[in-house]
């Protein structure tokens, strides 16, 4: 059980929870063909849209070459900022949650996380 907790411990120390979210548009791009793959623990990826004429502050979602949809609009802005300077490697997103008989608005649920900066790996006690 020790073992447990230190190993989250450390997981906290490097990961920190951002949001869960839904992929905005996901019927409308490339989900239908990538569901089939995607397993909870799903490795994703965001990709900045700054030409979107639709959302100045669009980020797009992709699984490999599959871009699955978008980040919703209520939780894009600041993730868009940090995306905009650079850093996209702070983030870690995956899927955590997978229903198919949902909406398909609703059908994958992600969970994005900030990363810890290599430069700034000292362990701390919480």
């Amino acid at each position: 059980m020790k073992d447990i907790v230190e190993e989250k411990k450390k997981e906290m120390r490097t990961n920190r929870h951002l949001l869960n979210t839904h992929i905005a548009g996901f019927a409308y791009w490339d989900g239908a063909e990538a569901f089939a793959s995607l397993q909870i623990g799903t490795i994703l990826h965001l990709q900045r849209e700054e030409s979107n004429r639709f959302d100045a502050y669009a980020v797009a979602v992709y699984y490999n070459e599959y871009k699955l949809g978008y980040l919703p609009r209520e939780c894009n802005k600041e993730i868009s900022k940090y995306l905009d300077m650079g850093y996209e490697d702070i983030y870690e997103v995956r899927v955590c949650r997978l229903n198919a008989a949902a909406h398909t608005e609703q059908q994958v649920e992600i969970v994005i996380k900030i990363r810890q900066c290599k430069s700034n790996s000292k362990d701390v006690d919480y």
